[in-house]
């Protein structure tokens, strides 16, 4: 006989550093919306709007309907602040500056 209940985390990361994890059990067959209204995240973190965050199951993109299954994290993303590719380029630049600058 199967579990009638799942083991389910939801994680959130409201900025860079900070991390919010929440354990919550869901009935077998339940969706990442019925576990998202459950985990009382929207509460805590008002400004997240699923409309334009995306979601993912153990870091792979999964819609509000997907079924779950036992011990699947379920993580919300949030809109980039700044595009990766020039985050890399400004991380380069500051480090080349720093080295020129200690052998001097």
């Amino acid at each position: 006989m199967g579990r009638a209940e799942l083991r389910v985390c939801v994680a959130y990361s409201p900025r860079a550093g900070e991390l919010d994890l929440v354990d919550i059990s869901v009935n077998a067959g339940a969706t990442v919306r019925q576990a998202l209204s459950r985990g009382g995240l929207f509460e805590r973190h008002p400004g997240i709007d699923l409309a334009h965050c995306k979601l993912g199951v153990w870091g792979k993109l999964r819609g509000l309907d997907e079924p779950l299954r036992d011990l699947d994290r379920i993580e919300i993303y949030r809109p980039l602040q700044v595009d990766p590719k020039e985050a890399r380029r400004l991380r380069y630049r500051s480090h080349r500056a720093k080295q020129a600058a200690a052998s001097r």
